[in-house]
């Protein structure tokens, strides 16, 4: 009779995985708390429900491999090129911080220079798995926390293979001459930097002749083979199997399956990642928890007050705010998983007794335990944050700029923004996060703040009591969502223009006193649905009359349900209502210079100009001798169809109305 004890394991944790994340969305507790609580319950120290945890830490691992793959995937090599300084300045200082203090520590206590050393490699590294899956599950991994916390996080990854390395030279189980250390970590990273230069050249090809095969099931494996694949290949030449997976999606978002490869691999991932966080928690032996509690929590507490400030450390030195750097050295104040394999390695060459080992194991499950409480605390604990003065304050509190726009941004957007108004003399001030964005702005003669938008200290000295508009484009929802309120409550009258990337945050804003909320999500859809449009040749205006409905009431038609008929609708009802239009005369404008009795658009068009607004003028009923200018806005009267081709006469000529229908 087949064994059925795998099959049975997987019934047991599976059910209980079910049970508990039903009841952390009741209570609305972060998923991973209950799942590494339910792992201690059920683990050999608590009922002993699973005859075999080794099996379950087996789907585990391959759940951490499966999560860096698609992490890789929704990178690209651009991206990881923007995360360089991240990843090289800050994670080198994080690590090598954290390290030295929990060394410099483990010394004071009377431990020998080696185990302590190993202990400072133990508490340096985090747990991606952790808070990569909070930043997914909060939509946070596009704020500047979550990008820190990413390159901090694979710095780690790769410094996995030499802290492996270095452990049995620790031990003394290996001649620790310098020869030893190059060959072996030398070796490895040649092996790996190879793999890494072919499969960036056979990857595509063989991901085409998957796609090629139309079948679903072939292309899923085959994805699937290749992440794990590399995963398992990484770990034979001593690295971690997560730096494989990531290093193979990373390749494969480079090509265009990308995409497909995350659609199909996605809910695969969450299923193994959640029997990760249950084979964390049946680490724990419960017995010595309540026996060693006092060390236990004191480790814990120790390993998260130095995490915090060493993290804190990298990131202020990247130049980011105070708000920023609170909340991604909260991001980083656990233990990582990678931890649990060095210690198994500690153990195996006897660098550390058995009573460390689990006393040192139950800590760091504990601070995973903590972290999705300190992230979900994080934001309003960061708020609240003293401000301080930023440089400048005396300068811009004597400018007393009136009736200006004040961005307040962090990224692209703001910066894009700014430069466009600066082209047509608009008077603004940009607060930014970043000071490294903020010298690099200053170079090129832009006016710019580094400081906190939350803080309204900072929202004081850009004058925002004074400003006519306000622009939100922060990629922060909390931080978007407290500037909100500070500028309804400093300056009530201004227009405030809200980004934001979700859709479910639209009404939110909108109730905190934003004018306008534009939707990335929604903006994206509506100009692809430009774009199709004009692929059929739909007249201009009747793609105007759409967008503008679309758009209205906060995108309501978009968000409502019945969408389509609704759209349908009050389209049909627009279109029917609307016959007149307006057309700007621009400088390269066929009718620039032509009067109208010229272009003599009654006859071509069948169209009516009723009145040529130049400058803030309007010429009412103008006379057929009426010379056009660049700059003059005409107001045209006709059909639907009939003005669509007036615009283009207007536009083009004559020679436009021939090919009209070319655009």
């Amino acid at each position: 009779m087949p064994d059925l004890h795998v099959l049975q394991d997987t019934i047991v944790v599976l059910a209980i995985a079910v049970g508990v994340l039903l009841l952390c969305g009741r209570l609305r507790l972060p998923s991973v708390i209950g799942l590494l609580i339910a792992g201690a319950v059920i683990g050999p120290s608590g009922l002993a429900l699973l005859s075999r945890v080794e099996e379950v830490e087996i789907f585990s691992e391959i759940g951490v491999a499966l999560l860096l793959f698609l992490i890789g995937l929704e990178l690209s090599m651009a991206q990881l090129r923007e995360l360089r300084r991240i990843f090289l300045l800050g994670g080198a200082v994080q690590v090598a911080a954290t390290s030295t203090v929990v060394a410099i520590a483990a010394l004071l206590l009377g431990f020998g220079w080696r185990p302590a050393l190993f202990f400072g490699f133990v508490i340096s590294l985090s747990s991606t798995a952790v808070v990569l899956k909070s930043l997914q599950d909060r939509g946070e991994g596009h704020t500047p926390q979550g990008r820190l916390a990413l390159g901090l996080l694979l710095f780690q990854d790769f410094l996995v293979v030499p802290m492996i390395v270095a452990v049995p030279l620790l031990a003394g189980a290996i001649e620790a001459t310098p020869g030893a250390l190059v060959v072996r970590l030398g070796g490895a990273l040649l092996a790996i930097g190879l793999v890494f230069f072919l499969a960036r050249y056979a990857m595509p090809r063989l991901l085409r002749e998957l796609a090629a095969s139309r079948a679903r099931e072939t292309f899923i494996l085959g994805a699937l083979g290749v992440g794990l694949g590399m995963a398992v290949f990484t770990e034979r030449l001593g690295f971690s199997l997560a730096l494989g997976a990531f290093l193979a999606g990373l390749l494969i978002s480079e090509t265009e399956f990308g995409p497909q490869v995350i659609a199909d691999i996605g809910p695969l991932r969450d299923l193994l990642a959640s029997l990760f966080f249950l084979s964390i928690g049946m680490l724990i032996d419960l017995p010595l928890v309540i026996e060693q509690g006092a060390a236990v929590f004191g480790l814990a507490g120790a390993a998260v007050a130095v995490k915090l400030v060493t993290t804190g450390v990298a990131v202020a030195l990247l130049g980011y705010s105070r708000r920023i750097v609170a909340l991604a050295a909260l991001l980083l104040a656990q233990v990582g998983e990678f931890s649990f394999v060095l210690l198994a390695l500690g153990r195996t060459y006897e660098l550390i007794d058995p009573a460390i080992y689990q006393v040192l194991l139950s800590a760091a499950v504990l601070t995973l335990v903590v972290t999705p409480l300190l992230i979900a605390v994080g934001p309003r604990l960061t708020l609240r944050l003293p401000g301080g003065a930023a440089a400048g304050e005396e300068k811009l509190v004597q400018d007393a700029v009136k009736g200006h726009v004040v961005i307040c941004c962090s990224g692209v957007n703001g910066q894009v923004l700014a430069r466009i108004l600066a082209s047509a003399s608009i008077p603004h001030r940009v607060v930014e996060g970043n000071s490294l964005v903020v010298r690099e702005a200053q170079r090129d003669g832009v006016e710019i703040t580094f400081g906190d938008s939350t803080r309204p200290e900072i929202l004081h000295l850009v004058g925002v009591e004074r400003a006519k508009v306000v622009v939100l484009a922060i990629s922060d929802r909390r931080a978007t969502a407290h500037t909100l309120r500070l500028v309804r409550r400093m300056n009530p009258t201004a227009r405030v223009l809200v980004r934001t990337r979700r859709v479910d945050e639209i009404a939110e804003l909108q109730s905190l006193g934003a004018d306008v909320v534009i939707s990335e999500e929604f903006e994206t859809a509506i100009e692809i649905l430009t774009r199709v449009l004009q692929s059929y040749h739909v007249p201009r205006h009747v793609i105007r009359a759409e967008t503008r409905l679309l758009r209205g009431e906060g995108y309501e038609m978009l968000r409502a349900p019945g969408m389509q008929e609704g759209v349908s609708e009050a389209v049909m009802q627009a279109l029917i209502a609307g016959t007149t239009d307006l057309f700007q005369v621009d400088s390269g404008a066929y009718a620039v210079g032509r009067t109208l009795a010229d272009l003599d658009l009654r006859s071509a068009t069948g169209t009516t100009v009723v009145a040529v607004i130049r400058g803030e003028e309007p010429n009412l009923s103008p006379a057929p001798q009426l010379r056009l200018e660049a700059g003059d806005t005409l107001v045209v009267v006709g059909a639907h169809e009939q003005i669509d081709t007036a615009f283009d006469l207007l536009e083009r000529g004559p020679d436009g109305l021939a090919h009209g229908d070319s655009d």
